[in-house]
């Protein structure tokens, strides 16, 4: 039997950890260094089978209170500088090669350039940025977070110095100071602006720099100028589902904070430009397109009358300028001396910079990223989606139509009854709602959204909203209810030929929603009315739900239900001749879809990418995957990358093979689900077992979202939101969402050969069952013990039950993969967890510690604050908890 490799630290966590060590002991006393020094080791010891946890459990039982508080912020940052080190050495990184290396690898496979750029003409690859509450981390922490990284690339160079003169070693631990003194909770629940202030940091200071330069690779690549099928989308501000804190004035606030991201950072490059251009007209020749623009800037200065690029940029300048103060309702940062008239679009904007270009002969540069910019980012910088759950669409169709006389009590008809009417509606130029009459504030605020919308597409560009999502879509009625609705503010228009300005986009959640999706979409698709709005859209997307199709069926049933429905639906797009779209609402950890974005792109089923992908980012996933440019190019470059070998490679699996696996599939779907939902959903005291095992209840506390973490009052699992079932499972270290029931599907199919078959060959099961081994290893059944006693008595047999199917989910996934341990083929997995699990566990220890004295009503406040001090070092340390 293989023997487990002694973990090596790489040289940055050591340098951290050393620098961090520093920072404690003078800071905080030599005696807390000494306290914290000492339970560090015992701990690192008992991973190493040296000593055991009750040793570990006596040192911390010592600690005070203020003790615990420090010890846990220490072990909190140790954790993320540990993070920030991995992720230099791209252990933490999405897995995936570059679009680059995909280009020579297709072309060894016979895929030339040119169908590669007739692949990417049409294509669409979007991340989609959400304010789901996972992120437990400050941003000022992840500012210092990289803050630190950036030094460390200095001392890379080779550079002893800051350009302050200050020395990089002493600059890193000043850093790591001031990340040491700052509180790392927040005080005050986020609103929905702090959401839409933090997105827009991660947009100006990542994506505006990263994507156009990621372009200028790919051109240079693929020999021709790249389609723009990568760009970016957002739905905070615009996401209303479960939130009644997003309003019409959020929509607002969103789109204008964006329109001054954009239009300021275009500022701020034009600026640069007329800095750099100081071509003379008496040194070089100036076409006349240049010189029509520079005498048409109403730049006079004798300094620059023989300077026509400048002249010809303070212009633009100055109409950005005006484009900034008309498009934003405030002037810029910087405003032009010169009169302008703001533009109209941004491709006027473009014209004007491509006459500059064209006269310089030159097509790159600052100014070729910039004419790239435009084309993707427009005024509106990113694409945002609206949100709601189809009851309350419902609810406010039944009030329009009730008070129109169009229909008393629209609610009782049935699905045939209620499509007969709205598509009367439809095919009616009157308006529902009337300046005369109240409605209810439900469908007043709903109303607003829709007209705030429509106000937006005029005054930002129509790319700055394009789709609209019904959230629990389970009916054709869904559809046309948000149809009617757009048609209340004039994004939908009948007549013999409709249109409609926004994608209606259904978003199957649950196990059942997920299977009677194809045929949901085939009876609207046999509406003509849609389905002409469909091919004026060119594809139509359709959003599929990791989250709560696992917290329905467990982790496998869900993973096979997802992809069967998006063959089928695939099937059905490719009968009916309409490009696919589908919008994959994934969160981080694999119990909501998490794990490698390039692993579960190549994973899908053939046909179901076909160059249009969208995918949603969220939470601690965020700052990991796009915190910094170098990891914004790495994640979106490795998106792109997957998206096109999806599309182009052939498919991995010989047809019979695929029909042998799915078959298995279908077997261990329903083992899996029946094992699941009888743990969850039939097992008596469940429910309170859960609230009781695990601090779902402190999460709730939380200061890391503005909406609720429940739709409603019940505390029934139904009625949880999948983030908080996810968050506390991970705290706990059970990770059930991640793994439950499948080892009951694999230990009972009888033919194992081709279990493993299925695990080597076959990359949708591969990816699968990789992903949850991470969760495995993560896992740990002693601490969860722990956590269980919280339960009482009462819940010892629950416990038992979920540490024998754990138990079982391990070993037969070594009997699929034909391992001896867990991450046996991934060293450089297994070393990260390995490294980070002593620090993990006095959190847990401390954690349980904490919760016994919380709940048994002891009132010291920083008991509590204690508490969520471990919940927040728990989730670092874990990366990937909700």
């Amino acid at each position: 039997m293989p023997r487990r490799l002694p973990i090596a630290q790489n040289a940055d966590i050591r340098f951290l950890g050393r620098l961090l060590g520093d920072v404690i002991r003078t800071t905080g006393g030599e005696a807390l260094y000494a306290r914290i020094e000492e339970i560090r080791s015992m701990s690192v010891d008992r991973h190493r089978g040296r000593g055991g946890v009750a040793d570990v459990a006596k040192s911390l039982g010592a600690l005070s209170l203020d003790e615990t508080l420090a010890f846990t912020r220490g072990f909190m940052h140790f954790s993320m500088l540990a993070n920030l080190a991995e992720d230099r050495q791209g252990h933490g990184q999405d897995g995936g090669g570059t679009l680059a290396e995909t280009i020579d690898r297709l072309g060894a496979d016979g895929i030339d350039r040119a169908a590669i750029l007739a692949a990417l003409q049409g294509a669409l690859v979007m991340p989609v940025l959400t304010a789901h509450p996972t992120e437990v981390r400050r941003k000022s922490m992840i500012d210092h977070k990289n803050r630190i990284a950036d030094l460390l690339q200095l001392q890379d160079a080779g550079t002893a110095e800051t350009a302050d003169g200050e020395l990089v070693v002493d600059a890193v631990k000043r850093q790591i100071k001031l990340l040491w003194q700052t509180r790392p909770l927040r005080r005050e629940r986020l609103f929905v602006a702090d959401e839409v202030e933090t997105a827009l940091a991660w947009l100006r200071d990542d994506f505006l720099p990263v994507i156009p330069a990621l372009y200028a690779r790919w051109d240079r690549a693929l020999g021709a100028e790249t389609p723009g099928f990568l760009k970016v989308g957002s739905w905070i501000g615009g996401d209303r589902d479960g939130n009644p804190n997003v309003s019409a004035a959020s929509l607002d606030f969103a789109l204008a904070g964006a329109a001054r991201t954009v239009l300021g950072h275009y500022l701020e490059q034009v600026h640069a430009l007329g800095a750099e251009l100081s071509i003379s007209s008496e040194e070089a020749a100036v076409p006349e397109a240049v010189l029509a623009l520079a005498e048409q800037s109403g730049d006079m200065a004798p300094a620059r009358a023989d300077e026509p690029y400048r002249r010809a940029l303070s212009g633009i300048y100055a109409r950005l300028a005006a484009t900034h103060l008309a498009v934003t309702g405030t002037p810029p940062a910087r405003p032009s001396q010169l009169a302008g008239a703001p533009y109209h679009a941004p491709a006027d904007f473009r014209t004007d910079l491509a006459a500059i270009a064209a006269g310089l002969g030159e097509a790159g540069g600052a100014l070729g990223r910039l004419i790239r910019a435009v084309d993707i980012f427009g005024f509106h910088l990113a694409s945002l989606d609206l949100r709601q759950n189809s009851d309350v669409h419902e609810r406010v169709v039944a009030e329009l139509l009730r008070v129109a006389g169009a229909e008393a009590d629209y609610a009782v008809l049935d699905e045939a009854a209620k499509i007969a009417l709205l598509r009367g509606e439809l095919a009616s130029p009157r308006p529902l709602a009337s300046p005369f009459v109240q409605l209810s504030d439900e469908s007043a605020h709903e109303l607003a959204i829709f007209q705030a919308a429509a106000r937006a597409r005029r005054r930002f560009g129509p790319g700055a909203i394009t789709t609209a999502i019904i959230s629990k879509t389970t009916s054709v009625s869904d559809m046309l209810e948000v149809f009617v609705l757009l048609k209340e503010v004039g994004l939908y228009r009948p007549g013999s030929l409709p249109s409609a300005d926004l994608m209606v986009v259904p978003l199957f959640e649950t196990i059942s929603d997920l299977q009677a999706a194809p045929q949901l979409m085939a009876a609207l698709f046999a509406l003509p009315e849609i389905a002409a709005t469909v091919h004026v859209h060119g594809a139509q997307e359709v959003m599929i739900g990791y989250s709560d199709s696992n917290k329905d069926g467990g982790y496998l049933t869900s993973s096979w239900e997802l992809h069967q429905a998006s063959s089928a639906l695939a099937r059905l797009f490719a009968e009916r001749n309409i490009p696919i779209q589908l919008f994959h609402g994934r969160g981080g950890t694999v119990g909501r879809g998490g794990g490698s974005s390039f692993d579960a792109i190549r994973a899908q089923p053939p046909g179901t990418v076909a160059g249009r992908i969208r995918i949603t980012e969220q939470g601690e996933v965020i700052a990991a995957k796009y915190g910094t440019p170098d990891a914004a190019a790495r994640t979106l470059d490795s998106t792109a990358a997957a998206t096109l070998i999806a599309t182009l490679a052939p498919p991995q699996l010989p047809p019979a093979d695929a029909r042998r696996y799915s078959g298995v599939m279908d077997q261990l779907s329903h083992a899996a689900c029946a094992s699941y939902r009888s743990l969850v959903y039939e097992t008596p005291g469940f429910r309170q077992f859960f609230r009781a095992m695990t601090p779902i209840s402190e999460i709730a506390t939380l200061k890391i979202g503005s909406r609720p973490p429940s739709r409603t009052q019940s505390d029934a699992i139904e009625d949880l939101r999948a983030i908080p079932w996810v968050f506390s499972w991970s705290q706990a270290r059970v990770m059930l969402p991640g793994w439950h029931g499948v080892g009951d599907a694999l230990a009972s199919f009888p033919d194992k050969p081709l279990l493993a078959d299925m695990a080597q060959n076959w990359p949708f099961f591969r990816t699968m069952l990789g992903n949850m081994e991470m969760v495995l290893a993560k896992s740990d059944m002693d601490i969860a013990a722990r956590y269980a006693a919280l339960a009482g008595p009462e819940g010892a047999a629950i416990f038992e039950r979920i540490r024998s199917s754990w138990q079982l989910t391990v070993d037969s996934l070594l009997q699929a993969t034909g391992q001896s341990h867990l991450l046996q083929r991934n060293a450089a997995l297994d070393t990260s967890i390995r490294l980070r699990l002593p620090y993990v566990e006095p959190l847990n220890l401390l954690q349980v510690e904490l919760l016994k004295r919380h709940r048994s009503g002891e009132s010291d406040p920083r008991i509590a604050e204690g508490i969520q001090l471990s919940i927040n070092a728990i989730a670092t340390a874990l990366r990937n908890s909700g």
